[in-house]
């Protein structure tokens, strides 16, 4: 038999159909995998036995014919997600061995359609970090390294080297200022963040809550189209979540694009940018425009303030939300001889340098004097980056950018760890998507000169993932990315 964990999500479910091989064997096939590679650090909580018995339910219905959407196909989860009965920990020491007795609505929503969990996956701690770097378990690998080891991304770097290793057929990721996105790029694999509200946040441990947002990792276009449409859906649980129809996001990958109108804003174009993903930008430009699109030049004006209303919003969310995180009520706890001194000591021991780092900046932009001067002046410069791109989406019908202006980087990379400034602007082309709460895909169009994937960005209006998914497959298709 061939290597079936090579195969795409949509491959493996005609397979299934097909009775090529069972869902036993595939999940076996992937947990081999696991097993044998240890070194890419993905996974941090395995759940064999559970995925093995999802398995062999699902051959149950494709005996009996009676077969769910996503029947058979191993999935990993990010550790934000909250799984019934599996550690979730967000990889922080303040969790400790947390077992959720209660399920998030996405994770929830592809187990009602079938899926089978292998286990949970490693990123950054409280999902804070642009490299995989802060995770209580140590760092994920990329599976790209070659002399040296590469991150991965983050902070869903774990859901990204996994997919592109081929320890599961495809990943769920959270994507709060490019988390999604960004790890995709770096591994050579396709992901989308959903519009704000597409996906239930319920369930999913927060970090800030007006910017997270839900999506799948996978290998292609299609897997994802087919993966976020069992992940997406209202929740009345979730006071965010958006009551609107999820389309077939499939059906659309082949329609034409001709007369689709693509903006490329001028202010992405950044002095000394790095002249192999200007290139590809080009290139891309021109393989959507050998489609029938027409290219034009837009601006949004605003951009360059998007990473500095990022990191007051986002922190400050932070802050706020992470206050739980205490040592009363669950966790792990250090005790002291005052409430006091257990906080102190519990917080102290239990949060990552990164994680305590962002509550400072948190703390500092919400006090008495500071929240005029700096929280509210964001919010002012969110909503004008919101109608930058409102105003843009008059004359494009998506826009396309790079995902990010570099590749993977060593792990302990010196001009990241000294100054934490030169990894925030890594997410200089992704923030500003979250802050306006848009749908964005990444998927990869070539390699560097050193043999690394670069990924190509495709933003598109509010709930209309399915106009990206169109661009993105035309892309795709013409690009002859070959991956690892």
């Amino acid at each position: 038999m061939k290597d079936i964990t090579k195969l795409t999500v949509a491959q493996a479910l005609s397979g299934l159909k097909k009775k090529e091989f069972s869902a036993t064997e595939l999940t076996e096939a992937y947990i081999d995998n696991i097993e044998q590679n240890t070194k890419v650090n993905a996974f941090v909580t395995k759940s064999f036995e559970i995925a093995k018995q999802q398995a062999s339910e699902a051959d149950k219905r494709y005996a009996s014919g009676n077969s769910l959407p996503l029947d058979g196909i191993p999935l990993g989860i990010k550790d934000l997600f909250c799984t019934k009965n599996i550690r979730t920990t967000a990889c922080s020491k303040i969790l400790g061995e947390f077992i959720p007795p209660y399920e998030s609505t996405v994770t929830n929503n592809l187990l009602q359609d079938g899926a089978v969990f292998l286990g949970k996956l490693n990123m950054d701690e409280f999902a804070m970090g642009g490299s995989n770097e802060t995770s209580c378990f140590g760092p994920v690998v990329n599976p790209w390294s070659k002399d040296k080891d590469l991150v991965p991304g983050g902070s869903s770097g774990g859901s990204a080297a996994a997919v592109s290793a081929h320890l599961c057929a495809a990943s769920t990721g959270t994507d709060t200022g490019g988390s999604i996105r960004e790890p995709a790029a770096f591994c050579g694999c396709t992901g989308i963040k959903p519009t704000y509200g597409r996906c239930s946040r319920y369930g999913i441990i927060a970090f800030a809550s007006s910017l997270d947002q839900a999506g799948p990792i996978a290998q292609d276009v299609r897997d994802c189209a087919v993966l976020l449409k069992s992940m997406a859906g209202f929740d009345a649980k979730d006071s965010t979540s958006y009551d609107t129809p999820v389309p077939d996001y499939e059906s659309f990958l082949e329609q034409d694009i001709n007369g689709m109108v693509v903006g490329i804003p001028k202010e992405y174009r950044l002095d000394g940018m790095n002249k192999e993903i200007v290139a590809y930008w080009d290139k891309a430009a021109e393989i959507l425009k050998s489609g029938g699109a027409k290219v034009k030049e837009i601006s949004l004006p605003h951009t360059k303030y998007a990473l500095a209303a990022y990191y007051v919003l986002a922190p400050a969310e932070a802050s706020s939300n992470l206050a739980r995180y205490d040592g009363i009520r669950f966790g792990n706890r250090k005790n002291g001889n005052s409430l006091d001194e257990l906080y102190i000591n519990t917080r102290t021991e239990g949060f990552g340098n990164e994680v305590k780092r962002r509550i400072m900046i948190g703390t500092y932009v919400l006090s008495a004097g500071y929240y005029d001067a700096y929280y509210l002046k964001a919010q002012k410069v969110r909503r004008l980056i919101h109608d930058d791109f409102m105003n843009a989406f008059k004359e494009c019908d998506v826009i396309l950018t790079p995902t990010s202006p570099i590749t993977a980087f060593p792990i302990g990379d010196e001009k990241m760890l000294q100054n934490p400034i030169n990894m925030y602007l890594n997410d200089v082309f992704t923030v500003s998507v979250n802050l306006a709460g848009l749908p964005a895909l990444s998927l990869p169009i070539g390699l560097s000169a050193e043999g690394l994937p670069y990924g190509m960005q495709i933003i598109g209006k509010p709930f209309d993932e399915q106009t990206i998914f169109k661009a993105a497959y035309k892309l795709e298709q013409d690009t002859g990315f070959e991956r690892i």
